[in-house]
């Protein structure tokens, strides 16, 4: 029998979820409690210690199930995407009402007050979802007031009802971002990452990790030995690598070669990628 998946499933030999009860070992198990990331971008790490790296992170307003509550670190399960980590307590709030809006430009910031010109108080990042109580406008810009009684530009904002009708144009909208070992968020993203907030923004939450979107995004298709059956929106997975076409001849990446995401033809980062990882090991229309 397999044990399950750690990284989506919350488990250890003295704690885990209650609804693991009779499928995993352990000394105890807790129902967890519902909280929420408020930060714009929290790492989410296999270890409770600042030396772990980091395998995931999590964007402002995200729900989580926290399982446990230990020396300034939280083991917590996100609700989106079911990953499974650690993230310092202090990114962490009591659930709130559901959001109102989402930022939806790549990076943005929140300020003390309805004036650009104030210093802002944190960044924002494409995703964070955050609840909008009123408008002003200074200066001919139109600004949103947020909950937190912070402020963010209102145009960098959308309803959270209202989402991308286009994934791949959100990734666009990413490129030249740098590339982030477990990046998701407008700052920094991974090969996996891209493809998890640019779906997030079209408003499907989807699996973290490549493997985990190789087996369940889509459905698998055969693009011809020349790729001349790729579209729009197919996606190109290698072990361990994913690319998303943005037409049948040119692919978008977050690129470990260039450090950034990258567009580029996919014939060349075929030929580039298969001294590391050889060929694509399959090809996924969602």
């Amino acid at each position: 029998m397999t044990d399950p998946d750690r990284r989506l499933n919350a488990y250890r030999p003295d704690l885990a979820d209650i609804r693991l009860k009779g499928k995993v070992e352990a000394a105890n198990f807790v129902a967890g409690d519902a909280a929420e990331i408020t930060v714009a971008v929290a790492d989410l790490a296999g270890a409770p210690e600042d030396s772990a790296g980091v395998d995931h992170q999590l964007l402002m307003g995200d729900p989580v199930t926290v399982f446990e509550r230990k020396k300034g670190w939280a083991w917590v399960q996100s609700a989106r995407d079911g990953y499974v980590g650690y993230v310092r307590q202090d990114v962490l709030g009591a659930a709130g009402s559901k959001p109102t809006h989402i930022v939806a430009v790549p990076r943005s910031f929140a300020y003390p007050t309805d004036d650009l010109k104030s210093a802002p108080v944190q960044p924002l990042s494409m995703g964070c979802a955050v609840r909008v109580t009123g408008e002003t406008k200074r200066r001919g810009t139109a600004y949103a007031a947020l909950s937190t009684g912070q402020s963010a530009i209102a145009d960098h904002l959308e309803p959270f009802s209202d989402r991308a009708g286009d994934y791949v144009a959100v990734a666009e909208k990413l490129e030249h971002a740098p590339y982030l070992w477990g990046g998701t968020s407008g700052f920094g993203v991974d090969c996996s990452g891209l493809v998890h907030l640019a779906m997030r923004m079209a408003g499907r939450d989807v699996p973290r990790d490549t493997d985990m979107q190789e087996r369940a995004l889509g459905h698998e298709i055969d693009p011809g030995p020349d790729m001349a059956g790729l579209r729009r929106g197919d996606l190109v997975f290698w072990n361990g690598h994913v690319a998303i076409m943005t037409d049948g001849i040119n692919a978008i990446h977050a690129s470990g070669r260039s450090m950034l995401v990258t567009r580029e033809p996919i014939a060349d980062a075929v030929a580039r990628i298969a001294a590391l990882y050889g060929p694509p090991t399959r090809y996924r229309r969602p």
